[in-house]
């Protein structure tokens, strides 16, 4: 094994987490999330800087969707799209960019 500093500065996971009982953060939304995160960071100039993934379960799921920042494990729940803009700033602010 080796070890090494991540690629990214900042990582950005979606919980795209899918159940049949519906109650996951799929069911909320979360995939069209994703995309809107991935496209908003791409639109700032960040890509390869911040990186935008699905995740499984973040065991969180009644509070749906979820999303978490890292490595300032900052948590977002009950996101929504109108909060994307609020979660790349946060990004943003935590890594210096502008």
């Amino acid at each position: 094994m080796e070890t090494s500093k991540p690629h990214f500065e900042k990582y950005i996971f979606v919980c795209e987490n899918k159940r049949a009982d519906g109650e996951c953060c799929a069911a909320k939304g979360s995939e069209r999330l994703r995309a809107l995160l991935k496209q908003a960071i791409h639109d700032r100039g960040l890509k390869g800087r911040v990186r935008v993934s699905r995740s499984g379960c973040l065991d969180v799921c009644s509070q749906g969707a979820n999303v978490l920042l890292m490595p300032d494990n900052i948590w977002f729940k009950r996101v929504e799209e109108k909060d994307v803009r609020a979660i790349v700033e946060k990004a943003i602010e935590t890594c210096g960019a502008k």
